[in-house]
């Protein structure tokens, strides 16, 4: 009974969040050509409705445990599912983020997510391809917007501790700013087509400075995004969202 009834859950959610989804780039779209001041308030609001769904829907409680810092650094999110990615413009303020290339050719969505300012990712293009991406993300610093990088370069099972992609060394580096590293758990609820009620945690790590060498770095963000695969959530602070 209990697999029936997170079924039918599932299929309301995937019926609410993408069909709502559907109009809201169809939003987003129009915001760029009429007003692009108005697309953060659609990217807002997509992020809103997705959070609506997944705990009225799904039943499925997000709590936050920490403080996400409002400022520009670079935050490095452990990745279990499509939760965390979908969740990032509600979760910061007007968030830059890193995102592979091949989902900036999805017609409208596309385009609309390179005006709001997130970075497409090109693995193995040369030289100048980095360049172009350090570019984009210093001007997203200057903006004063956090940069957002899931670090494992690819969604990873829960429980599981791979390591981190080369590439995230080499930003940390050229770009030079702190690190907020967050683990989160949400592959144990909602990595699944039949999605399961119950908690998805995020935890907030120390900042890390910027300048530390290529070994510390990976070892330090590698052991705070997953704290949450070694031992339960003990902070007595901890926000419901």
């Amino acid at each position: 009974m209990s697999y029936i009834l997170a079924a039918l859950r599932s299929l309301a959610f995937y019926i609410m969040f993408y069909g709502g989804s559907v109009l809201l780039v169809s939003a987003a779209v129009v915001a760029v050509i009429a007003h692009r001041a108005w697309l953060r308030a659609v990217v807002a609001k997509w992020g809103s409705w997705h959070l609506w769904c997944v705990r009225h829907v799904l039943g499925i409680e997000v709590v936050l445990d920490g403080v996400i810092p409002d400022l520009p650094v670079l935050v490095a999110i452990k990745h279990e599912s499509f939760f965390e990615a979908i969740d990032t413009p509600r979760l910061f303020t007007d968030p830059a983020v890193f995102a592979k290339q091949e989902l900036f050719s999805i017609p409208g969505w596309g385009y609309s997510a390179l005006t709001y300012g997130l970075i497409p990712v090109a693995r193995d293009k040369g030289a100048k391809t980095l360049r172009e991406m350090i570019a984009r993300a210093k001007e997203r610093v200057t903006e004063g917007r956090p940069l957002v990088i899931f670090p494992e370069g690819t969604r990873v099972a829960h429980g599981t501790q791979p390591g981190l992609q080369a590439g995230f060394a080499g930003l940390y580096k050229l770009l030079r700013l702190p690190v907020v590293p967050i683990a989160v758990d949400s592959g144990a609820t909602y990595h699944h087509m039949v999605k399961r009620a119950g908690r998805i945690t995020y935890k907030v790590g120390e900042m890390i400075p910027a300048g530390l060498p290529r070994g510390d770095i990976e070892a330090r963000v590698h052991a705070a995004i997953n704290v949450l695969n070694s031992k339960p959530l003990t902070s007595s602070e901890v926000e419901t969202l």
